[in-house]
């Protein structure tokens, strides 16, 4: 299904997929790595008892006549996991944020300089835990109002991307590859976006898969 709805109707349309019936596990699954497939059991029956909380945000904007998505790289860091990754913007929980969207939107102002007031929020995905780094992830959709200028956080984020959502709905930027993370571990088969060079993977590809599927009705 092709959606060209733009402004107002596609903001509707997003808000009610969204709180509609979502694709899910399954959807994530399709770019999931093969390790996290043929130990789903593990990874999907329930977080470890001492399992962080943190959420994302898929933060939607409307830039040259088409809708985009806002992702950032993450500094080299050797205590973090995800360190030079590509992610959405995103954290953990604090203990003054009061709500799982508030961390969301802390994150974003945090991250990336987008203030809340600026933000729409139109919904959630499924909450996925990450092993490696023991956290259950909340991912959120929003939709930026206006412009702005987006400014990295100087020490967390390397830089920030704009990408069109069309990137990721191309069949041809669905790759797959082996990946190497901090401390010498090789993910084997693992699917990937393609984004123009960037590889984005993990927790933040299947978040967004399951985002395609829901607002596009689209199936890898």
């Amino acid at each position: 299904m092709q959606i060209t709805l733009r402004d107002a109707a596609f903001i509707d349309h997003v808000r009610l997929r969204l709180a509609g019936t979502l694709p899910g596990r399954n959807a994530q699954y399709r770019m999931a790595s093969t390790l996290r497939v043929h130990n789903a059991e593990r990874f999907f029956s329930g977080p470890a008892s001492d399992a962080r909380t943190a959420s994302v945000l898929n933060l939607l904007h409307w830039h040259q006549d088409a809708w985009h998505t806002v992702l950032i790289q993450r500094s080299t860091n050797p205590r973090d996991r995800h360190s030079g990754q590509v992610s959405f913007p995103g954290g953990r929980l604090e203990e003054n944020d009061g709500s799982l969207e508030n961390v969301a939107l802390r994150e974003v102002w945090e991250e990336v300089g987008v203030e809340p007031s600026k933000i729409e929020l139109l919904g959630r995905l499924t909450e996925l835990y990450i092993p490696v780094s023991n956290y259950v992830v909340h991912p959120f959709v929003g939709i930026l109002h206006g412009e702005t200028n987006f400014t990295p956080q100087a020490g967390e984020v390397e830089r920030i991307y704009t990408p069109n959502l069309d990137i990721f709905r191309a069949a041809e930027n669905r790759k797959v590859t082996d990946i190497s993370i901090a401390g010498g571990t090789t993910f084997r088969g693992v699917p990937y976006f393609d984004v123009n060079g960037l590889v984005v993977w993990g927790a933040t590809a299947m978040i967004m898969n399951e985002f395609l599927e829901a607002v596009y009705g689209e199936e890898a």
